[in-house]
C-alpha cells in the first residue's frame, strides 16, 4: 500500500474518533484478545466525505490484486465496505455469512456466483484474521478462487501474517498500527502516558493485562 494511502486513511480514523482509547477499562475483541484501544470502522459510514475518500482509497488499492470477477465482503462490518468498492468499479457483489441460515438453503455465500470464479474478499479490519479467514475458506468451499483479502486497517499482529500464509491467502491493508500511531502522535491524539500502555500492548498483546496488572 502507497505511504499516501496509508496516512490518509489514518488521518480519516482520528479526525471522526474511530480510534478509541481505553487503557483503564480494556476492549475485549472477538479474538479474545483485551486491548486498550479499538478501531471502529463502521464510523466511517456516518461521514460522506471520509466514506468517498475510503471508497477512493478502496478503488485504487484493488487493483495491485490483478484481474478478479466480484468482490465478497465479510459480515457484517466488511459489507458495507465491500458494497462501495463495487459500487465504484461497477463489480458484481456477493457476502459471507459469520453462519448458515437456519432455514431456506443454509447457504454462507450470498448472491449471484459461479464457481471457478475469482474474487476480492473485503473486510473492515484484521486482527488475528481469525474471522476472515472462515470466510475465505467458505469461498473455496463454493467453489471460488480468492485472489486475496483487502481490509481497512489492520493492527499488524505477527499471528496474522502467519493464519494469512498457513491458508495461503494475501492481504493487503489500506493503513495500519504504525502508522496510525505516527499520525495520532503529530495530531496530539494521543497522550504521553496512554502511548507507553499502547506501546507496551503492542509489544505483547496476549499477555499485556496480565503484566500491566503484576
Amino acid at each position: 500500500m502507497t505511504d499516501n494511502i496509508a496516512r490518509n486513511v489514518a488521518s480519516y480514523l482520528l479526525q471522526i474518533n474511530a480510534i478509541k482509547l481505553s487503557p483503564q477499562n480494556p476492549f475485549t475483541w472477538a479474538s479474545g484478545i483485551k486491548s486498550p484501544i479499538y478501531c471502529d470502522n463502521r464510523l466511517i459510514l456516518s461521514f460522506p466525505e471520509i466514506r468517498t475518500g475510503i471508497k477512493n482509497a478502496l478503488k485504487e488499492a484493488c487493483s495491485s490484486f490483478g484481474d478478479y470477477d466480484l468482490v465478497a465482503g465479510v459480515a457484517t462490518s466488511g459489507i458495507p465496505f465491500a458494497t462501495l468498492l463495487s459500487d465504484a468499479t461497477d463489480e458484481p457483489m456477493v457476502y459471507v455469512r459469520s453462519k448458515a441460515k437456519g432455514h431456506g438453503r443454509q447457504k454462507m455465500t450470498e448472491g449471484k456466483f459461479e464457481a471457478g470464479q475469482k474474487v476480492l474478499v473485503i473486510e473492515d479490519l484484521i486482527s488475528t484474521g481469525g474471522s476472515c479467514l472462515k470466510a475465505v475458506e467458505n469461498l473455496r468451499e463454493d467453489g471460488l478462487e480468492v485472489v486475496g483479502v483487502l481490509a481497512i486497517f489492520s493492527y499488524g499482529f505477527d499471528q496474522a501474517d502467519q493464519n494469512f500464509a498457513e491458508h495461503n491467502c494475501s492481504f493487503k491493508t489500506l493503513s495500519s498500527f504504525p502508522v496510525m500511531l505516527e499520525e495520532a502522535i503529530k495530531a496530539n491524539y494521543i497522550e504521553d502516558s496512554d502511548l507507553e500502555t499502547i506501546q507496551n500492548w503492542r509489544q505483547n498483546p496476549k499477555q499485556w493485562l496480565d503484566t500491566r496488572v503484576s
